[in-house]
């Protein structure tokens, strides 16, 4: 968001301190069509509804704090990713966004693959019936048991992080008698315009081969992923099926694609010309952004398609190369959008000439995105409607933390009181995952909600849970 004074008539507008916030919205009622799930919607009573469910109904039922997925939502998106890119192309649902059986289950009836990066992931997908051959095992230090699980279940491809790896994956695949498709992931030198913490294509961190030596990202091919190349073809028990690049998170500008796109497929043509091998596929990973605020302006899957496949295609055709099958990896653009959390507010604080603390159920234990990264989002008032007037607020959990911070600066309506209910919007990718027992919180539930029916898909913890796992 711009940092930009609001005009004169909301509360605290005598001191206005340095924050992330804009002017207050003309109407604190009005839901977002950029943020929200498709589905949510004021009803005529004033409550904001989901699926056609009242969030008052929701709370009743499942409590709060809560996830909320509009499952609608979750499968429109799966399709029109999988509709933009079509047949020539695959789509790999980035399973560290969020994932659980009842996800794996959508992504297979819609047709996406599935990408997991730990044994858990890998676990998940296989007990939900997600087809080995449809996953594949991302990481940087994979254990031993995940590389033979993963290679005795049969994924279609592992992409593979070091020269270790190349070594470890290899005889795995050989002991059991298997020939294991594989890719490797490398590093562009591209510096996406994201969180630094998020950022995964510059050299100085820990994912991937380098393209360049001696820590220069000039010329594709001289460093250590053309030397992981050499060693993947002399193995008889690994298939090199591509190459992978991941530039970094919740970007939305395609400049970083293409300079990663020029430098992979030079990489591709160095193959083509020392070894006699033309690549099959180029995998450009994920990132795309989605809207937290409506400042945000993410591209629809059909204008990331047709870029992605437009760059890919001119680096190759002016490398002479065939066009590779492209695959990317969208979690955060899927998910993303499909849920909010649902808070009850528990205690106002009003700092004079300041702002209002609004204090929720939850906190940084369901989303530490905002402690972490900086990350904003919205939040708006969805119990029922409000004519007062807007109140520069910061929405905090109950965590003994002063970082506790769930949305850093928002407009709320100023009748704001205990019971209320908010919501946050776009908190379906990485909240859950991400969630923690900080102070021995309980982890909320996910909730999915699809035509007028809710149901539980990750139920919420209990102490029972939490003392379960306390065996001193």
């Amino acid at each position: 968001m711009s940092r930009s004074a609001h005009p004169a008539g909301p509360r605290h507008a005598d001191v206005l301190p340095e924050g992330h916030y804009t002017a207050p919205p003309a109407d604190l009622n009005s839901l977002d069509p950029r943020v929200w799930a498709q589905t949510v919607e004021r009803t005529p009573e004033g409550a904001v509804a989901v699926g056609g469910l009242d969030v008052r109904r929701l709370a009743e039922e499942f409590g709060t704090p809560a996830y909320v997925m509009d499952e609608t939502d979750f499968r429109a998106r799966c399709r029109a990713w999988r509709d933009a890119f079509g047949s020539d192309a695959d789509v790999y649902y980035a399973g560290k966004a969020f994932l659980s059986r009842a996800v794996v289950r959508w992504l297979h009836e819609e047709g996406l693959n599935l990408d997991v990066c730990s044994g858990g992931e890998l676990a998940t997908a296989l007990d939900a019936g997600m087809p080995a051959e449809r996953i594949a095992l991302h990481g940087n230090n994979k254990s031993d048991e995940e590389i033979e699980r993963a290679v005795e279940a049969g994924v279609g491809r592992i992409v593979l992080d070091s020269f270790q790896e190349i070594a470890r994956v290899a005889h795995t695949a050989a002991r059991l008698g298997r020939r294991q498709p594989v890719q490797i992931r490398v590093t562009v030198g591209v510096e996406a315009h994201t969180h630094e913490f998020i950022a995964t294509a510059h050299e100085d961190q820990k994912f991937g081969l380098a393209l360049a030596g001696g820590g220069s990202s000039s010329e594709a091919g001289e460093g250590p992923a053309a030397e992981a190349v050499r060693r993947v073809l002399m193995l008889d028990s690994l298939e090199l099926t591509g190459i992978h690049s991941h530039i970094g998170s919740q970007i939305f500008d395609m400049a970083g694609f293409e300079v990663s796109a020029r430098r992979v497929v030079g990489l591709l043509t160095r193959i083509r010309d020392e070894h006699g091998v033309e690549l099959p596929e180029i995998d450009l990973g994920g990132g795309l952004g989605i809207a937290y605020t409506p400042e945000d302006d993410p591209r629809e899957p059909h204008e990331i398609a047709k870029a992605l496949g437009d760059i890919v295609t001119r680096e190759c055709e002016a490398a002479g190369l065939a066009v590779p099958r492209l695959s990317v990896e969208p979690g955060r653009a899927i998910a993303g959008p499909t849920a909010f959390t649902l808070y009850e507010v528990g205690t106002l604080k009003e700092l004079e000439g300041l702002r209002t603390y609004v204090s929720v159920d939850g906190g940084m234990s369901d989303n530490i995105r905002t402690a972490l990264y900086d990350a904003e989002y919205s939040v708006s008032l969805v119990s029922r409607a409000s004519a007062a007037e807007p109140m520069l607020s910061r929405v905090v959990g109950k965590h003994c933390e002063s970082g506790d911070i769930v949305v850093r600066d928002a407009f709320l309506p100023a009748d704001l009181a205990p019971g209320d209910l908010l919501a946050v919007p776009a908190t379906g990718a990485y909240c859950r995952s991400m969630a923690s027992n900080y102070n021995h919180a309980l982890r909320p539930p996910v909730v999915a909600v699809r035509d007028g029916q809710a149901r539980t898909i990750v139920r919420r913890e209990t102490e029972e849970d939490l003392l379960r796992l306390d065996v001193g």
